[in-house]
């Protein structure tokens, strides 16, 4: 059991700067669409949802929180009795900038299959940041992401994530602060 407890909070641990940009770059709203209004095929490149501002705003909130888990891993991992990874500047980089790039790049998919902002793409929603964020990470800081990420964390990552995708989105949108409960 101390095994498994250990897994699941080392896998959400190692996550976190991942899974916050995207709700702070909702926050921070509003700014210049990346796209500066372009279309493709008569549709939005990616829709004024992905903004400047909300993709620094977001990084920065990733990297933010990534040194303050820095600051506590050790008091934090001793109190619960697990062994928390902590994360070198380029790993923090690569997982708050990846997770915005990997929403962005799913706002482009979902424009070019029709999809409206805020409609639900099953699968792609709940992994798009994830995915964008191990691959940059990978690529700036290849030896930390490949220590962190066995493939057991992976697939704690993988199930996990579109659950707790799922219950704060419901939760967002029961208390009103999104329009959609996906």
């Amino acid at each position: 059991m101390a095994g498994l407890v250990e897994l699941v909070a080392g896998a959400l641990w190692a996550m976190l700067p991942a899974y916050v940009p995207n709700n702070a770059a909702v926050l921070a709203g509003g700014g210049a669409a990346i796209d500066g209004g372009r279309t493709w095929g008569g549709r939005r490149v990616l829709g004024d949802g992905k903004t400047w501002r909300g993709t620094a705003v977001g990084t920065l909130a990733g990297i933010a929180l990534a040194v303050a888990l820095n600051a506590v891993a050790d008091p934090v991992g001793a109190a619960v009795g697990v062994d928390l990874p902590t994360f070198p500047p380029l790993a923090a980089l690569g997982l708050a900038l990846g997770a915005m790039l990997g929403d962005i790049g799913a706002s482009f998919v979902k424009r070019r299959s029709g999809r409206e902002r805020g409609a639900s793409f099953p699968g792609l929603d709940q992994l798009d940041f994830v995915v964008g964020a191990l691959v940059l990470a990978l690529a700036l800081a290849p030896a930390w992401t490949l220590a962190t990420f066995t493939l057991e964390r992976l697939a704690v990552v993988l199930v996990a994530t579109p659950l707790l995708h799922v219950a704060t989105n419901v939760i967002a949108y029961l208390i009103g602060v999104k329009n959609e409960p996906w």
